[in-house]
């Protein structure tokens, strides 16, 4: 399977401007990751730093905070790490509070349909 990007839009939770960026679908991260300095310049602050095992099993400790993500004409605050300057990364957690699911192969996200049964 391979890798592929989609492009979000970043802002504050208090409202403004959404800034688009090419984020790729990482179904394995936790959370979406977007520059530090991006968050700082929308007025983005992390509300707690916590650590995180990346791909090579090495531990980096990033700011945690919150962040309006805007995919396809849909808005939902996601909670955002605040990484490198070459990282945008679309999380797991984030396909979750949107209701999407990964096509790897079609290389799309998809809503996600939910099973009820009656109770």
């Amino acid at each position: 399977m391979g890798t592929f990007s989609v492009t979000i839009g970043v802002g504050n939770l208090r409202g403004g401007d959404l800034t688009p960026v090419s984020a790729m679908v990482d179904t394995g991260a936790a959370h979406t990751m977007v520059p530090e300095s991006l968050l700082v310049r929308l007025g983005i602050a992390p509300m707690e730093t916590f650590d995180y095992e990346l791909a090579d099993r090495t531990i980096a400790q990033y700011g945690y905070g919150m962040a309006r993500i805007a995919i396809d004409g849909r808005e939902w605050p996601c909670p955002v790490i605040f990484g490198p300057e070459d990282e945008h990364l679309l999380g797991a957690t984030t396909l979750e509070i949107f209701n999407l699911t990964v096509d790897p192969v079609g290389q799309l996200l998809l809503p996600r349909r939910f099973r009820a049964r009656p109770v």
